[in-house]
């Protein structure tokens, strides 16, 4: 593991004032969702769920939840795991997941470094990476999540013909990640013309950061690549 890895978040992890309801939020609710990760990991993976899943995703700095809490939804036969470390977003997914409390949903409020150490190989279908904080001075990039060793255990958590999803509005951030990936023999981008990065999937449920991005004229990408 590189030095940097445990200082993997560098934002803020609590809001000016967390709020009374989402202390209690997260009290009463995330230990029913929390993973322990002094203990191995299940085997096979799906187990990890309290309804019977077939494959596993995870999705890194997963901010209010909107996307992560609508594809366990839209998904019953996937098990999702979401990783954040900042303590008012974490508070709004529990929120949002409590009327439902899906059961193929797990968290971990802490850093996802410590999630990619603690699962197996090859114990995933996909990682979605969406708009992770694009450290825009050039002096900060190396603090991007990406780069070529975390890519690099991503894809050895991946199954054959996995994928990884990354989104951005940032383009400096958008072309560091092509670079970044593009490193990593395992991977291959799997855009065959402009309009494959341009447009989201199929499947994407747009969140409020996207949303404002797009209010302020910023051009998402969305970029996919396959676990060769």
């Amino acid at each position: 593991m590189l030095p940097f890895d445990a200082r993997a978040h560098f934002g803020r992890k609590k809001g000016h004032g967390t709020r009374a309801g989402q202390v209690e939020r997260l009290n009463r609710l995330l230990p029913a969702y929390a993973i322990d990760l002094t203990a191995p990991p299940p085997d096979p993976l799906t187990a990890l769920f309290r309804d019977s899943v077939e494959a596993v995703r995870l999705e890194i700095g997963f901010g209010s939840g909107e996307h992560l809490l609508h594809q366990a939804r839209a998904n019953p036969h996937i098990g999702f795991i979401g990783c954040e470390a900042f303590e008012g977003g974490v508070a709004k997914l529990l929120g949002g997941a409590e009327p439902d409390r899906p059961g193929n949903l797990r968290l971990h409020f802490g850093d996802a470094l410590d999630v990619l150490d603690w699962l197996p190989a090859g114990g995933l279908s996909r990682i979605d990476l969406f708009y992770p904080d694009p450290w825009p001075k050039r002096r900060h990039w190396k603090r991007r999540f990406v780069n070529t060793d975390r890519t690099e255990r991503m894809a050895a958590l991946l199954k054959p013909g996995g994928e990884f999803r990354f989104a951005s509005d940032i383009s400096s951030n958008i072309t560091w990640t092509l670079m970044q990936v593009g490193h990593c023999a395992a991977f291959r981008w799997t855009a065959q013309r402009a309009g494959d990065w341009q447009e989201p999937w199929a499947d994407w449920h747009r969140t409020r950061y996207e949303a404002k991005a797009v209010r302020e004229g910023r051009r998402p990408a969305y970029l996919a690549f396959e676990r060769v």
